[in-house]
Protein backbone atom coordinates (compact mmCIF):
# COMPACT_ATOMS: atom_id res chain seq x y z
CA UNK A 1 0.00 0.00 0.00
CA UNK A 2 1.37 3.37 -1.00
CA UNK A 3 1.63 6.38 1.32
CA UNK A 4 0.54 8.77 -1.45
CA UNK A 5 -2.53 8.63 -3.65
CA UNK A 6 -3.37 10.80 -6.63
CA UNK A 7 -6.78 12.29 -7.35
CA UNK A 8 -7.51 13.81 -10.75
CA UNK A 9 -10.07 16.55 -10.27
CA UNK A 10 -13.11 16.75 -12.53
CA UNK A 11 -13.31 20.43 -11.65
CA UNK A 12 -9.88 22.06 -11.44
CA UNK A 13 -9.27 24.42 -8.53
CA UNK A 14 -8.41 27.95 -9.59
CA UNK A 15 -5.70 29.54 -7.47
CA UNK A 16 -4.39 33.06 -7.24
CA UNK A 17 -4.97 36.15 -9.30
CA UNK A 18 -3.54 34.54 -12.43
CA UNK A 19 -6.10 31.71 -12.21
CA UNK A 20 -3.56 28.87 -12.02
CA UNK A 21 -5.48 25.60 -12.30
CA UNK A 22 -4.81 22.64 -10.04
CA UNK A 23 -6.01 19.60 -11.99
CA UNK A 24 -4.73 16.87 -9.70
CA UNK A 25 -3.76 16.60 -6.08
CA UNK A 26 -1.79 14.11 -4.08
CA UNK A 27 -3.04 12.84 -0.75
CA UNK A 28 -0.40 11.83 1.79
CA UNK A 29 -1.27 9.10 4.25
CA UNK A 30 -1.93 11.04 7.47
CA UNK A 31 0.16 10.39 10.54
CA UNK A 32 -1.27 10.47 14.06
CA UNK A 33 -0.46 14.15 14.56
CA UNK A 34 -2.35 15.14 11.43
CA UNK A 35 -5.43 13.39 12.85
CA UNK A 36 -5.35 15.50 16.02
CA UNK A 37 -8.79 16.87 16.85
CA UNK A 38 -10.56 14.43 14.53
CA UNK A 39 -12.55 11.34 15.48
CA UNK A 40 -11.49 8.15 13.73
CA UNK A 41 -15.15 7.11 13.56
CA UNK A 42 -15.93 10.31 11.64
CA UNK A 43 -13.14 9.59 9.17
CA UNK A 44 -14.31 6.00 8.72
CA UNK A 45 -17.84 7.28 7.99
CA UNK A 46 -16.34 9.77 5.49
CA UNK A 47 -17.89 12.59 7.51
CA UNK A 48 -17.69 15.77 5.47
CA UNK A 49 -16.68 18.03 8.37
CA UNK A 50 -13.84 15.70 9.35
CA UNK A 51 -12.63 15.46 5.76
CA UNK A 52 -12.75 19.23 5.30
CA UNK A 53 -10.48 19.57 8.34
CA UNK A 54 -8.09 16.82 7.25
CA UNK A 55 -7.61 17.69 3.58
CA UNK A 56 -5.58 20.90 4.06
CA UNK A 57 -3.21 18.89 6.26
CA UNK A 58 -2.43 16.16 3.71
CA UNK A 59 -2.84 17.60 0.18
CA UNK A 60 0.04 18.11 -2.26
CA UNK A 61 0.09 20.86 -3.33
CA UNK A 62 -1.28 22.10 -0.04
CA UNK A 63 -4.84 23.31 -0.48
CA UNK A 64 -6.04 26.04 1.86
CA UNK A 65 -9.33 25.82 3.74
CA UNK A 66 -11.20 28.04 1.26
CA UNK A 67 -10.07 25.88 -1.68
CA UNK A 68 -11.15 22.71 0.12
CA UNK A 69 -14.50 24.21 1.13
CA UNK A 70 -15.16 25.20 -2.49
CA UNK A 71 -14.40 21.75 -3.96
CA UNK A 72 -17.15 20.23 -6.06
CA UNK A 73 -18.97 17.29 -4.50
CA UNK A 74 -17.59 14.63 -6.85
CA UNK A 75 -14.01 15.78 -6.26
CA UNK A 76 -14.51 15.81 -2.49
CA UNK A 77 -15.96 12.30 -2.65
CA UNK A 78 -12.99 11.07 -4.72
CA UNK A 79 -10.65 12.42 -2.03
CA UNK A 80 -12.75 10.87 0.74
CA UNK A 81 -12.66 7.41 -0.79
CA UNK A 82 -8.88 7.57 -1.14
CA UNK A 83 -8.54 8.70 2.48
CA UNK A 84 -10.82 5.84 3.55
CA UNK A 85 -8.32 3.45 2.00
CA UNK A 86 -5.58 4.84 4.26
CA UNK A 87 -7.58 3.69 7.30
CA UNK A 88 -7.52 0.01 6.35
CA UNK A 89 -4.90 -2.40 7.67
CA UNK A 90 -2.81 -4.58 5.37
CA UNK A 91 -4.99 -7.55 6.35
CA UNK A 92 -8.12 -5.58 5.46
CA UNK A 93 -6.61 -4.70 2.07
CA UNK A 94 -5.99 -8.33 1.05
CA UNK A 95 -8.13 -9.14 -1.95
CA UNK A 96 -8.34 -5.51 -3.10
CA UNK A 97 -6.38 -4.48 -6.21
CA UNK A 98 -3.34 -2.31 -5.49
CA UNK A 99 -4.17 1.39 -6.01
Amino acid sequence: MTNMRKVILDNPIKRGEDGEEIREIGLRKPNAGELRGLAMADLARLDVNAMLKLLPRITVPTLNQVEVNNMQTEDLFACCTEIGGFLLTKADMQGFPEA
